[in-house]
């Protein structure tokens, strides 16, 4: 599970980070990236995956695990590279991560964090 302080779970914070228009898409996930920083804040992730990528509620859930665990061992290992820039970060799913591996996702994700300028 990601850290309390790592989390966005404002509605106003999501709408905020979607209205940048900042995003990034590869492999079947969508990487928003919201305001630069300011001040010392922690930059704050979250995970979408909308019920019009799958009807399941468990592929959903399963798919935002495997991003979050992805983005919990990132952190961990100190690998977030220039995504300490922005105040925000959503991850949102689409139909084609749905059914991947935790290694492809993985693979994925670091590949959107690395791609951050």
């Amino acid at each position: 599970m990601l850290p309390k302080n790592f989390r966005l779970k404002k509605k106003s914070a999501f709408a905020a980070t979607y209205r940048v228009k900042n995003s990034v898409y590869k492999g079947g996930i969508a990487m928003f990236l919201g305001l630069p920083k300011k001040s010392e804040c922690q930059t704050r992730i979250g995970f979408v995956v909308s019920k019009k990528t799958h009807k399941r509620a468990v592929k959903r859930n399963r798919l935002k695990r495997l991003m979050r665990e992805s983005c919990r061992l990132m952190l961990k290992k100190n690998q977030t590279g220039n995504a300490e820039k922005y105040m925000s970060i959503i991850f949102v799913g689409h139909e084609k991560a749905i059914g991947k591996s935790f290694k492809e996702i993985d693979q994925n994700i670091k590949r959107l964090i690395e791609g951050i300028k």
